[in-house]
């Protein structure tokens, strides 16, 4: 029996003393946690908690384990919305296929607990724009999924849409990049999946009777394609009007929460000049890196984008109040300290693993708005903050989405 695991080794320390020589589905220990909110899978997939993380552990043929493995990792390389791989156990025996051990995404849902517990109306738009985005992304890097579905991705709770990880890569390939007939098989394969998956939940009766999962399933279609166009479209533009144009380009692929890493300009004669975008593969990162070196706070790309437009309108407050401009790191690091800070801290303790800290911040923000429509004056953060812990986070499912601390509360018994 052999442990590949991925640096760093500590995290794997705890599970070394794991049942390994027994088949996964009768493993019996103390760690093992049922996960309520986990999608389907083909193989026998267990939890385990140790040390305050969820790891999952997943039994498949040796081949396929070990290649899954270096794909996630290169993934992780890549700075690709994935799960984060341990390690893979193998050679366990004759009758033994390999593990291969994840961590789960914590504050994450599979997309059947998000339909069964919707929170502002059914999510089904921004669940396949999320799908949509992280299968692009896949694309531009060159990484053919091969069973791209809902079932195959995990998705956070970000600023009230959605972003999405993959969790599956057993059919995936790698290229220095990919041909239009391979995007094509990928996007194919997505639209039969879903369209099942979709007739499933409208079977078990949480899908809309007004939902077509038909229609659905083709617009995904149409939706990759107007992605795909608007980042990698070439256009001629007139000498009048690049600097314009390009600037325009730019903002709408930023909108879109890619950035971009390369401007070509090719001289096409009389025509202008034939504009080439070469769009960066990684996580969205604008607003995410700019927050993070202005506060330190690590989020997703839309709650990044919020927090910045809080902290633009807190500096307007201050310039106001002292009469005189504040330099943007000055009112960064009074906005942490006197309205981020105070708002995470007076989260009661029995409901921080509702949601992480940050998707509270923002709720407390759009139900300051709503205070302050209903109430026609501006109530505070902290005032709506006191009023969102009483009457609207206790109401988030408990199920909904999962930490390791509840986790480890649980009763291991899954197996399937």
């Amino acid at each position: 029996m052999r442990f590949l695991f991925a640096p760093p080794a500590e995290p794997a320390a705890g599970l070394l003393d794991l049942p390994w020589r027994e088949p996964l589905e009768a493993w019996d220990d103390d760690r093992l946690v049922d996960i309520r909110q986990r999608g389907l899978s083909r193989h026998v997939v267990r939890f385990v908690a140790e040390s305050g993380k969820v790891y999952a552990l997943k039994e498949l043929d040796g081949r396929l384990a070990r290649r899954e493995y270096r794909l996630l990792r290169k993934l992780k390389e890549l700075a690709l919305p994935a799960v984060d791989v341990l390690g893979v156990v193998v050679d366990r025996g004759e009758c033994a296929d390999a593990i291969l051990v994840t961590r789960f995404l914590e504050f994450s849902s599979s997309y059947r607990a998000l339909f069964a517990n919707p929170r502002g109306g059914h999510p089904t738009d921004r669940l396949l724009d999320a799908l949509v985005e992280l299968l692009v992304r896949l694309h531009l890097a060159g990484f053919m999924w091969g069973d791209c579905s809902l079932s195959n991705a995990l998705f956070r709770f970000d600023a009230g849409a959605f972003a999405a990880y993959l969790v599956d890569a057993e059919t995936a390939e790698l290229h220095p990049s990919l041909t239009d007939g391979q995007r094509g098989y990928d996007v194919e394969l997505a639209r039969e999946r879903i369209a099942g998956e979709l007739f499933d939940l409208y079977a078990a009766g949480t899908l809309p009777r007004s939902v077509d999962p038909v229609g659905i399933a083709e617009d995904v279609v149409r939706r990759y394609e107007a992605l795909w166009d608007e980042l990698t479209r070439e256009e001629i533009l007139h000498p009048d009007d690049q600097r314009y144009r390009i600037a325009e380009r730019l903002r709408r692929i930023n909108e879109l929460g890619f950035d971009v890493d390369e401007v070509e300009l090719v001289d096409a004669g009389e025509e202008g000049s034939r504009l080439r975008v070469r769009t960066c593969v990684a996580e969205p990162g604008h607003h995410r890196q700019l927050l993070y070196t202005r506060t330190a706070l690590s989020t997703q790309e839309n709650q990044a984008r919020r927090l910045l437009n809080d902290i633009a309108s807190f500096r307007g407050h201050l310039e106001q109040k002292f009469g005189r401009p504040v330099p943007e790191v000055v009112a960064a690091n009074k906005w942490l300290a006197e309205v981020y800070e105070p708002v995470v801290a007076a989260i009661p303790e029995e409901l921080r693993d509702r949601l992480d800290e940050v998707e509270v911040f923002h709720e407390v923000l759009e139900h300051r708005w709503f205070l302050s429509e209903r109430k026609g004056r501006d109530v505070g953060t902290t005032a709506a903050a006191r009023d969102y812990f009483r009457n609207v986070l206790p109401k988030v499912p408990d199920e909904l989405t999962l930490t390791a601390n509840k986790a480890s509360k649980r009763r291991p018994v899954s197996r399937d």
